[in-house]
């Protein structure tokens, strides 16, 4: 635990690309928390395809930025930051190891709160947090995650979330003079002295759940989203994978493989919660033509979640995927998962 006292500054820092309709509402819902949001634009290389060919995006997410910095920014909080900024003369960043150390470089405060353009919270937790910031003074902070399918409406849970507990997002970390940002997956810092902050005072997803705290990630909200993040992990990984995007997220062939992560079993479930304003306000906005987004006819979902057998298999698949978290289920599993790992890159390795 660090030193309590000292007054809470964080640098949000906020990778983008192609973020509409999202990040106009993301920055002006962090604005009154930040004392610092440096915001890293642009394409990866993995996704030139969908890129304007100076490796900006394409849905004018840049001139919003700048739009913002110039109208909306009257504490001079706001940092744009390109790849032509950290030397990369064709524009496109590398990978998103490096769009994050832009921003790390940059931080000034003395917490770093990682935040996807799509990602929200609720302002009444945002205002709890800090407080316990100042209390406790924890070197890191996981989030549980919520995520929604194709509307507000709907949120996509499995055992890929949580069975291997990826619904527990690290975002925010201690920082100071002498603190590196390691890699982007998972999201690593690592302190003056090179200790991972992982290893020393940290707040879990489970103890924020607990206090009703959560990340509202929208990740898989609006049909273009989707498609362009699918497009770049086809590239990142350099391997033709399933048409998910077609199969499931257009058309719902596949109901019990929802998450994008489709190797695993993954249900959907209708969300009975209270939205961030700043959702609820995009929303409206998208409701009366201010801001125009194609949407998801999400017929379909309805009428899967009427059926009986829909929500009676995934209250025992979600009850099945509790059991593995426990012990000695989760170590007998992630013992099963490493030796299924080691020998498909062995057998992959030996055909090429």
């Amino acid at each position: 635990m660090r030193e309590s006292g000292t007054d809470i500054r964080i640098t949000f820092g906020m990778i983008v690309f192609n973020g509409e309709p999202f990040v106009r509402y993301n920055l002006s819902a962090v604005y009154p928390f930040a004392h610092q949001i440096i915001v890293v634009e642009g394409a990866c290389r993995s996704s030139a395809s969908v890129a304007r060919p100076d490796g900006h995006s394409t849905d004018g997410t840049l001139e919003l930025l700048y739009g913002f910095k110039r109208e909306l920014d009257l504490e001079s909080k706001l940092v744009i930051v390109t790849a032509g900024d950290e030397g990369y003369a064709d524009g496109f960043w590398p990978e998103k190891d490096q769009m994050s150390r832009a921003y790390a470089k940059r931080a000034s405060g003395n917490y770093l709160w990682q935040l996807d353009s799509d990602e929200f919270y609720h302002e009444e937790q945002l205002a709890r947090l800090m407080n316990i910031l100042r209390t406790e003074r924890p070197d890191m902070v996981s989030f549980p995650m919520i995520t929604f399918w194709g509307s507000p409406d709907y949120i996509v849970d499995g055992f890929y979330l949580i069975r291997d507990k990826h619904d527990q997002i690290p975002r925010l970390f201690a920082w100071g003079p002498g603190y590196t940002y390691a890699t982007h997956r998972p999201a690593t810092v690592l302190d003056e002295r090179g200790i991972d902050l992982r290893k020393k005072y940290c707040l879990g997803a489970r103890d924020l759940q607990r206090m009703q705290i959560y990340m509202y990630h929208y990740s898989l909200l609006f049909p273009h989203q989707v498609l362009d993040k699918v497009v770049y992990y086809k590239n990142r990984l350099k391997s033709v994978i399933d048409t998910w995007e077609e199969s499931v997220y257009l058309r719902l062939q596949k109901p019990f493989r929802a998450h994008n992560v489709y190797q695993h079993i993954g249900w959907l479930e209708r969300f009975t919660g209270e939205h961030p304003a700043p959702i609820h306000a995009m929303m409206a906005d998208i409701k009366n033509q201010t801001v125009k987004v194609a949407r998801r006819d999400c017929t379909d979902v309805e009428h899967l979640l009427a059926k009986r057998y829909y929500n009676v298999a995934t209250a025992l698949l979600r009850a099945c995927a509790c059991i593995m978290t426990v012990q000695p289920f989760y170590f007998f599993y992630r013992a099963y998962a490493s030796v299924k790992f080691r020998v498909n890159r062995r057998f992959s390795g030996a055909l090429q």
